[in-house]
């Protein structure tokens, strides 16, 4: 008989599951839940996009790609990336397209870590950053970041965090779960405390174009910083395409020509039918990621308005589509909070502390849903919120 115990791996039997998946998971065998905690939009992949891949569907040629990708698409990010931040890259060596922004960051993480070295992961932050650097070998380094600086990374939370093995800093803005941005101001003193390190950036940019009342900067456009940092972005968010499975990494070319080697043993190429269709993502849907914005913007205005209303201090976002309200006046902890919403009143959202410690005290919810969602959520967390009171009477 097989002794599993000795047949799998420690390293991966000693790394949790997604704290996201779990109320997700449970409330999949409830009838009756309303569930405001994937970060998938609600919108339908726009008519152009779906159209493009219909016509690589009825031309019978779907076949494998290129490892980097297809050179449109790689000519397509480029000038994505030229015409958004003012950096220009080179499509053949300094781009590659993945499947999903999570393959790029897998890569990434691989492509730079030895054992033994450290990775800066700002908190509150994406679930799978800190278990792919241990998948990689190396050490994840929490950098907590305070509400008191709307979320946002100082110098003062990275300097006590830089040792001697520090090999990369994690950068994941506009943020999940906060929707906190960085501007450029921001980014200035981030950049010139790495100037004179050999730290690396990963900047994870996956909700770049989900900004509210101004443009998003990124840190490549800052003086030097394009050679140090490897870029993540993909189509997910942006145009509602998270079943197509594409992202991307830019970054300079010899670190590329690692994670070119780990894409190609490892994946070997992108969805070809994804990559057509996202040329003409690039191309033509400016004005429909526009009108998802303008959506999601009253989205945003109502939730934020309505938890301060109801009692529970809700940061104001100013990017990604998320809001982040401090629970702590229930005296719960976030798990708590979760379990108690989700058994009593049939909703389900994340607790904080799956984003790491710091976000311990607040809930994660997603406003990637239907204002009329939304509404009747609303109206039972208020209700939830009422028998919390008198529980303490």
């Amino acid at each position: 008989m097989i002794d599993y115990e000795k047949a799998l791996s420690h390293k991966i039997k000693n790394i949790k599951p997604s704290g996201i998946r779990k109320f997700f998971d449970i409330a999949a065998t409830m009838e009756g839940v309303i569930s405001l905690g994937v970060g998938e939009p609600d919108f339908s992949t726009p008519w152009v996009i779906r159209k493009a891949a219909i016509q690589v569907l009825e031309r019978k040629h779907i076949v494998y790609g290129p490892n980097l990708g297809i050179m449109p698409l790689r000519e397509a990010i480029a000038g994505h990336i030229e015409k958004k931040h003012g950096v220009k890259y080179r499509p053949g060596e300094e781009i590659i397209v993945t499947v999903g922004g999570s393959e790029a960051i897998d890569m990434a993480l691989r492509g730079l870590i030895d054992p033994g070295d450290e990775v800066l992961v700002v908190e509150p932050c994406f679930v799978c950053y800190a278990p792919l650097v241990e998948l990689a070998g190396g050490v994840a380094v929490p950098v907590p970041t305070r509400i008191e600086n709307n979320f946002k990374l100082t110098v003062d939370d990275l300097e006590g965090k830089i040792t001697e093995r520090t090999k990369l800093l994690i950068l994941p803005y506009p943020n999940n779960p906060t929707g906190a941005i960085m501007t450029k101001e921001d980014l200035e003193p981030i950049a010139e405390l790495l100037r004179d390190t050999n730290i690396m950036v990963l900047s994870d940019e996956i909700y770049s174009e989900l900004t509210y009342g101004r443009q998003h900067f990124s840190i490549i456009e800052l003086p030097d910083m394009q050679e140090r940092t490897i870029y993540v972005n993909g189509f997910s968010k942006a145009y509602a395409m998270t079943g197509w499975r594409l992202g991307y990494v830019a970054a300079p070319e010899p670190i590329i020509h690692q994670i070119f080697k780990i894409h190609q043993y490892g994946i070997m190429c992108s969805p070809y039918i994804s990559q057509n269709a996202a040329v003409e993502a690039l191309k033509s849907c400016d004005e429909e990621v526009e009108k998802m914005v303008e959506e999601y913007n009253v989205r945003r205005r109502y939730l934020v308005n309505e938890f301060n209303r109801i009692g529970l201090t809700c940061f104001d976002p100013e990017g990604a589509f998320y809001v982040f309200p401090c629970i702590k006046s229930t005296g719960l902890s976030s798990e708590e909070f979760c379990e108690r919403l989700l058994y009593e009143e049939k909703v389900a959202v994340v607790p904080g502390s799956a984003f790491g410690n710091s976000g311990e005290g607040y809930v994660r919810i997603s406003y990637a849903y239907s204002l009329r969602h939304l509404m009747e959520a609303l109206a039972r967390i208020e209700d939830f919120l009422k028998r919390l009171k008198e529980e303490k009477k």
